[in-house]
């Protein structure tokens, strides 16, 4: 079995949300990112190497900033989305120039990727549990008969933020095998926790034992093979509107569990999300790392190998 374990950041969109990469605001006591504590944590847990997704005009800031604290760490290799980064017998209008989704995002990766692997979003800290969790499922996973992914699930109470709403992919599960995927704007609202489908539907209210998907999902590298197909066919649905359409990565997974290419096991975690979804949020997140830095799980200097 290959022992090699890649953790994949998805890190294209950065620019856009951020207003560029220069303008992410430390959290770490030495103006570390939330994507350094992600990389030290998924090597503490046992990953061997690290593919960043970036925007190509973003290479040099991202390398001069993240790239040069943790290349010395793990291994790293550098990816670009790229509209024109598609199968040889589908292209898209030369006009469009927003990316074309986080699954199109991981299909670029399929030069680099021979392995396992996690992918995670860039601004979120996830927590050390969590890449354990994931690290031992893709070490274990036989991969024989029928693929089975995974996807990394949070109790709802531990991914809200007291700032806003927030997305979040509110699972339906059977016998921790994930039946549905309902992505949905989560918030408190007057002692409850009430979701808002993104695709319309009417809002309903979710317990506290509720499990949902922050994007940490785990896959095997056969998962190209099924979005080189399948990115030809949802390009061929949505050929009247290539210039808006996203190929989601949480819309191909549920796809794969209902087409019966891959079922998708939910390995809980009992880790506590951390983001800056808001500008309040970063307070929060700075003495969430602090906390953790006091009690020994990080150093002051993260990479300082002393």
């Amino acid at each position: 079995m290959n022992k090699d374990i890649t953790l994949l950041v998805m890190a294209a969109g950065m620019g856009s949300r951020f207003g560029g990469l220069k303008q992410i605001a430390p959290i770490g006591p030495n103006d570390e990112f939330i994507i350094d504590y992600s990389v030290y944590d998924a090597k503490q847990a046992g990953f061997t190497k690290v593919v960043f997704l970036i925007k190509e005009e973003n290479y040099e800031d991202f390398k001069n900033t993240i790239g040069k604290r943790v290349e010395g760490h793990i291994p790293v290799e550098y990816v670009f989305q790229k509209n024109d980064n598609l199968p040889s017998n589908v292209e898209i209008p030369k006009e469009r120039k927003k990316p074309l989704g986080t699954a199109h995002a991981i299909l670029c990766c399929k030069e680099v990727i021979h392995e396992p692997f996690a992918i995670i979003n860039a601004d979120d800290f996830y927590g050390r549990d969590a890449y354990i969790n994931a690290f031992e499922f893709l070490r274990k996973r036989n991969t024989s008969g029928q693929e089975v992914y995974g996807m990394i699930g949070y109790s709802i109470l531990n991914t809200l933020t007291e700032s806003g709403a927030v997305k979040r992919g509110i699972c339906s599960i059977s016998d921790n095998h994930l039946l549905e995927l309902i992505e949905s704007s989560v918030k408190k609202e007057d002692g409850k926790i009430m979701a808002t489908p993104l695709n319309g539907e009417n809002p309903f209210e979710v317990s506290k034992d509720t499990t949902v998907s922050m994007n940490m999902l785990l896959f095997q590298p056969s998962v190209f093979s099924y979005l080189e197909k399948d990115i030809v066919e949802y390009l061929e649905r949505e050929k009247e509107n290539l210039l808006h359409c996203e190929y989601l990565i949480p819309d191909c997974l549920f796809d794969m569990v209902r087409k019966k290419f891959a079922d998708v096991e939910v390995i809980h975690t009992t880790a506590k999300w951390h983001g800056v979804t808001y500008q309040e949020d970063l307070v929060d997140v700075k003495n969430a790392i602090n906390e953790l830095i006091s009690k020994g799980e990080y150093k002051i200097n993260l990479w300082d190998e002393s």
